[in-house]
């Protein structure tokens, strides 16, 4: 068996104006300073990494990770979650996210989505520049909108989406192909890929593709209510990132899954800083450990309560604590006696 690397930290929620936040060699030093071996970088935060240059040149990628290195920090995966989301937005929600993308392309949707298609496939190159295997990202979503079906879906729209979808994707998981890398796509509410179903009609449509794979965040199975734990029984072969973030699903009289348009503390599904909310991570780590996975525990940080300064001190030991070293033989070894065959068949009852 392989061993989970980490305690690592996802710098997005961090970047800030004001130090140790406000740059790269700062948060590292922070980081590094409550425990943590490796950091999942932003590529949307210039602070964090040039992704245009990052793409070009080899010597700027050792310079990035050689700065992170003399914190004593690992790059974990680079992100193009704000970017991928760009990959395919419907119209209905163009001003929303025109945020995530420079104010040049504000009310321009096709240029929008070109330039977000290119930042990922640099994200491609950059990742094998830096030495990485897995990148993160969100898929985007055309048919959000139409998850909850009133009025009825149309016959044929659900596998038009996904046609499209997978139009969109297929040139970039190739360049990742390329450049050896699996796109791990968070498996996120307010995306296509959405939950086991919809990504396995994303899977068919790319025709299985090897670099189409999963980054995985039980925080979103709570509050979907979702079996996070059968689901890496079904899908670990894809699972390429892991997100350690908890959450709660708590449903009352008043609000349920959707939420009731209410803020983050008032819904019944609400994200939490690890060990306040209702993950299972003893059983997620030993999933995860007993199907091989050796990438990285990273914590993403995102409570509705709890200061974000204080869910990364307590975030570092919490994931290393539930970090396995595989054993390297079975625990009742010591029991056992050299292979006899003549034994083996006296056992059964056999004839040697």
């Amino acid at each position: 068996m392989k061993e989970i690397r980490g305690p690592a930290i996802f710098l997005a929620q961090f970047m800030g104006e004001e130090a140790p936040f406000n740059t790269l060699d700062t948060i590292c030093q922070w980081a590094a300073s409550l425990g943590y071996k490796g950091v999942q970088i932003p590529t949307n935060d210039a602070r964090c990494i040039d992704l245009d240059l990052a793409a070009e040149s080899q010597d700027y990628c050792d310079e990035l990770a050689g700065r992170c290195a003399e914190h004593g920090l690992a790059i974990t995966e680079l992100s193009t979650h704000l970017q991928g989301q760009l990959v395919a937005v419907h119209p209905a929600y163009d001003d929303l996210f025109d945020g995530f993308a420079p104010a040049h392309l504000h009310g321009k949707p096709q240029a929008r989505q070109e330039w977000a298609v290119d930042q990922v496939k640099k994200a491609a190159i950059a990742s094998r520049r830096l030495g990485l295997q897995a990148h993160a990202s969100f898929s985007g979503a055309l048919m959000w909108h139409l998850v909850y079906p009133w009025p009825q879906r149309p016959a044929g729209l659900v596998e038009r989406g996904f046609g499209e979808l997978a139009r969109r994707w297929r040139p970039i998981l190739d360049v990742f192909d390329e450049n050896g890398i699996d796109l791990a796509y968070e498996i996120h509410p307010g995306e296509d890929l959405h939950d086991g179903a919809s990504f396995e009609m994303f899977l068919e449509a790319v025709d299985h593709h090897p670099r189409a794979n999963i980054l995985f965040d039980p925080s979103h199975f709570v509050l979907q209510q979702l079996d996070y734990l059968g689901f890496i029984d079904r899908y670990h072969e894809r699972i390429r990132a892991f997100h350690v973030k908890d959450a709660e699903f708590r449903p009352d009289a008043r609000t349920g899954v959707y939420g009731g348009y209410q803020d983050w503390q008032n819904r019944a599904g609400r994200f939490r800083s690890l060990g306040d909310g209702q993950v299972d991570f003893g059983q997620i780590f030993s999933k995860l450990t007993q199907y091989g996975f050796d990438g990285w525990a990273v914590l993403e940080w995102e409570c509705c309560l709890k200061h974000p300064e204080q869910g990364a001190a307590q975030g570092a030991p919490f994931i290393a604590d539930h970090i396995i070293r595989p054993t390297s033989y079975a625990f009742d070894d010591f029991a056992g006696a050299d292979v006899d065959q003549a034994k083996i068949d006296r056992t059964l009852g056999l004839k040697s």
